[in-house]
């Protein structure tokens, strides 16, 4: 039992200082919606938590343990506070002073400003999301399958720019649907998204290549690691957006957000190291599939909510049920072997 404590003592050193900062400085009855947030962003989040798992085996002890620190502060300040604070200054056209002000003193209006950003939240991470779930589906490389057919069929037809093609032509078409009324935000953030996955994904296939690393040699060092780094943050990013929008159905405290996705974050970060050190991906064989198709049901899901938003709770328990799904498939696969 304390050898499993071990890897997640700072989660719970994270949970017990946020509800006491809750219940000191905003008082016992923040700390209902602080646990709820808790709980949304880590039952929600195993699909993350188990990618996460899959780039971090590949990096150093010491690239690990950083992501484990400065990515946190990067995930609990930067993308849950400083992100979306960002992209409402750019797409209201106002100061940083102003949306802070907005943000601490003025939560609705905040909410409100962010929800007219939603288009372009979603779409950004919708489209990555999506490049993502596809390029693990038509991977060459790929040898274990869940639903065979479907997914022998995906590696058939996929080639190196199939993803980003078949990607384009969904956000092409949902902007010319008539029920788009943002059709300019859905293209111009659909395909920053775009560009974004395939320089992080081209960067790193360059250094992997000029380094002479491969996934069965020695663990991502320097720049290497530093790139992979910044592609678990910019999935961080991905995912997080849109539980910041849907946090504010259940506070439109800043701060309660903020403390709330902040300690989901720390424990599925620590989850992530769990499945690293524990082998877990080597011991569930489709438990990728499982999180990659969850990621395929949130970037459609996420890409769609222009013109139709499913409630986060159908995506999170679709999500959750796929990954379920895969452990037990795992399981039965291994015993029939």
């Amino acid at each position: 039992m304390l050898a499993q404590i071990k890897f997640f003592w700072f989660s719970i050193t994270a949970t017990i200082l946020a509800i006491i900062f809750s219940a000191y400085y905003l008082g016992p009855a923040a700390l209902v919606p602080l646990v709820i947030l808790m709980i949304i962003e880590i039952t929600f989040s195993f699909d993350n938590a188990v990618v996460n798992a899959k780039i971090l085996k590949k990096m150093s002890p010491t690239w690990q343990r950083i992501f484990l620190s400065v990515g946190i502060i990067i995930a609990i300040f930067g993308m849950r506070l400083v992100f979306p604070i960002l992209i409402v200054a750019l797409t209201a056209d106002l100061s940083w002073r102003a949306v802070i002000d907005l943000a601490l003193n003025h939560p609705t209006e905040y909410a409100d400003r962010l929800e007219m950003a939603h288009p372009t939240i979603t779409a950004f991470g919708g489209t990555f999301l999506m490049m993502l779930a596809l390029h693990f589906f038509m991977e060459k490389g790929k040898v274990h399958h869940w639903f065979s057919r479907f997914e022998r069929f995906l590696q058939r037809i996929g080639t190196t720019w199939m993803p980003a093609l078949l990607t384009s032509i969904a956000i092409a078409v949902i902007a010319v649907v008539p029920a788009n009324h943002h059709s300019g935000q859905t293209v111009r953030a659909g395909f920053i998204g775009l560009a974004v996955y395939l320089a992080i994904h081209g960067l790193n296939y360059v250094i992997e290549k000029t380094t002479n690393k491969t996934n069965k040699l020695a663990h991502y060092t320097g720049w290497a690691a530093f790139t992979m780094f910044m592609y678990l943050e910019l999935l961080d990013a991905s995912f997080s957006l849109d539980g910041v929008l849907g946090a504010f159905a259940i506070t439109s405290d800043v701060v309660l957000i903020v403390a709330g996705l902040g300690v989901g974050a720390v424990w599925v970060r620590s989850l992530t190291v769990y499945m690293v050190r524990k082998g877990t991906l080597d011991a569930y064989k489709f438990l990728e599939h499982g999180a990659h198709y969850a990621i395929a049901v949130l970037a459609v899901a996420m890409i769609l909510s222009v013109i139709y938003e499913l409630p986060e709770i159908v995506t999170g328990m679709l999500g959750l049920g796929l990954i379920i799904g895969s452990i037990i498939a795992s399981k039965r696969d291994d015993q029939l072997a």
